[in-house]
């Protein structure tokens, strides 16, 4: 289908009007601001509609606004900062045109507002310079709309270029996508919750109700494997065997794998076993490695992919919430050694993510429950909206109603891909944000052997670890910690390890990958949603939350 507009969003100072002009220009299409057209509808100001009318009316103003703009073809169309926040208004962009997102860190978007307000000798019509705190308001306001500013086709990193640069990069990404199809076969359906960009490809995380039996169908769709190699433990077998017939009915070759379910078999023992079984049936570059299970097995096929003949193509086929939320997204592959988890790994990105929710009705209730941790942390550090969900749907979440639970799911997912998009590698100090609690439930589960706590249990104490630390410090208030607390448990969560060595959990910590010259990379809270990283965390206030966990 041929894209035929160029719909630029991003938060407000992110350049999307200056930048908008300039990419009309030089491909000699007109230009539509959709805030000027909300402007003549209304006959006022966006700030009076605002003050007058409220946001809903805004809102419904604009729906309508870019509902007319997508009736024609061959412009360049500058969006409102909180458009995205509609779901029709991005399902009319993704099917009429090139949804490009500029990207700005809050600093920079400050600074351009400032300059922009400077320049108009006022606010310049922003509300949210006039608020007492604006950096704030900034802060919160893009956190909350990051899962959705990253489901657009492209993003452009703007704070290091001139508009320039900025163009030439909106131009470009028109010029690759202009002739696909919406990212790949398959991927304007219902359950594209993202689609990750990375240096080695740009792949679609499907999140849906009993998807996985379509699972054969996707892959034939995006790659053409003359065999495949499910590989899957005990607790998913039964996933396992649906993949495998799915596969084999979509003319798909497929052999399986069936390992002990636990994360003793997360070890290079069973890697060497794998490596020999692919030898046995010669297993090709070509062929295709697809991990059917919890993120156990998706880290360890994932890393067999990754140096089996230097690399095999691979799907991840999540079935359990952690792996959903966690594992499955980022590429990150690997497997434990006695001294640690995750000690011996390789990025290595999936072609493409399925996960089913409905496989989660065949968990015990605490593996379960342990997914939810990875969930709730998205929203913890990034997305105070999100936690709002959790706490409003409790009932239905916990109950795995099919549309709460999924949306949920999706809504996580979405958090995780952004950050993988932005941050690949872990090297630019966004993905790192994703590692709230684990820096302590590591190490909880390295000092109890990895048998006492799920992982997710782990997590969840380590998160409330964390915001110990981050209320010690003065970071985080009282309020929000106890509404984390609140959370947490509400889930069936564990929020404390009694009997616990406390020495032996420093140890473990002193071996996390995640320490840098001696000193350990905390991902602490300033508030629900907004999550920052120290590495001057003193050790008697890491002692004294560690002693607290114990109660």
């Amino acid at each position: 289908m041929k894209k035929a507009n160029i719909f630029i969003t991003g938060f407000s100072g992110s350049g999307k009007t200056t930048v908008g002009r300039e990419v009309a220009g030089r491909l000699g299409w007109p230009f539509v601001d959709t805030d000027d057209r909300i402007v003549r509808a209304a006959g006022n100001p966006i700030e009076a509609v605002f003050r007058e009318d409220g946001e809903p009316r805004f809102r419904d103003l604009e729906h309508q606004a870019l509902a007319e703009v997508c009736r024609a073809e061959g412009q360049v169309v500058s969006t409102g900062g909180g458009v995205v926040t509609d779901e029709r208004n991005r399902r009319l962009m993704e099917s009429s045109g090139v949804v490009v997102c500029l990207e700005a860190t809050p600093a920079t978007i400050m600074a351009r507002l400032g300059r922009q307000g400077q320049a108009a000798g006022e606010t310049g019509g922003r509300p949210m310079l006039e608020d007492p705190d604006p950096s704030g308001r900034v802060l919160a306001l893009k956190a909350r709309r990051q899962a959705q500013y990253a489901l657009a086709h492209w993003t452009v990193h703007t704070d290091l270029l001139t508009p320039w640069e900025v163009v030439g990069e909106v131009v470009r990404a028109w010029e690759l996508l202009a002739d696909r199809s919406d990212d790949g076969p398959g991927q304007a359906e219902d359950d594209l919750a993202a689609t990750v960009r990375t240096s080695a490809r740009r792949y679609p995380v499907w999140v849906g109700w009993g998807v996985l039996d379509g699972l054969g169908q996707r892959v034939r769709r995006t790659m053409s494997p003359a065999a495949a190699y499910v590989i899957t433990d005990d607790g998913a077998y039964r996933h396992g065997r649906a993949a495998q017939v799915s596969l084999e009915q979509a003319g798909v070759p497929t052999h399986m794998f069936r390992m002990p379910s636990g994360e003793a078999s997360k070890s290079l023992d069973t890697v060497r076993h794998v490596y020999t079984w692919l030898a046995s049936r010669r297993a090709e570059r070509r062929h295709l490695v697809v991990a059917v299970g919890g993120g156990v097995v998706g880290d360890l096929a994932g890393y067999v992919a990754a140096t089996y003949l230097r690399g095999l193509p691979f799907v991840q086929a999540p079935t359990t919430l952690l792996a959903m939320m966690d594992a499955a997204v980022g590429g990150k592959t690997g497997v434990d050694l006695p001294e640690g988890k995750n000690l011996v790994g390789a990025f290595h990105q999936p072609q493409f993510v399925l996960a089913d929710v409905g496989a989660l009705a065949t968990l015990p209730r605490r593996e379960l429950a342990s997914g939810w941790a990875e969930a709730i942390k998205h929203g913890l550090i990034l997305d105070e909206s999100l936690v709002q969900l959790f706490e409003g749907e409790r009932d239905a979440v916990l109950r795995l109603d099919e549309r709460a639970a999924t949306g949920v799911v999706r809504r996580s997912v979405g958090i995780k891909a952004d950050v993988v998009t932005r941050d690949e590698r872990e090297t630019l100090g966004v993905r790192v944000l994703l590692n709230y609690g684990h820096t302590i439930g590591h190490a909880i589960e390295a000092a109890t052997g990895y048998t006492e706590y799920l992982h997710g249990e782990a997590v969840s104490i380590g998160m409330m670890g964390a915001g110990m630390i981050s209320a010690r410090l003065g970071m985080l208030s009282e309020r929000d910690l106890q509404r984390q607390r609140d959370l947490l448990e509400a889930y069936g969560l564990p929020v404390s390890c009694g009997g616990v060595d406390t020495d032996a959990v420093l140890r473990a910590m002193a071996s996390d990958k995640k320490t840098v010259g001696g000193s350990i990379r905390w991902v602490l809270l300033e508030a629900t949603g907004r999550a920052v990283t120290r590495d001057d965390v003193p050790r008697e206030v890491i002692r004294a939350a560690l002693r607290s966990l114990e109660r």
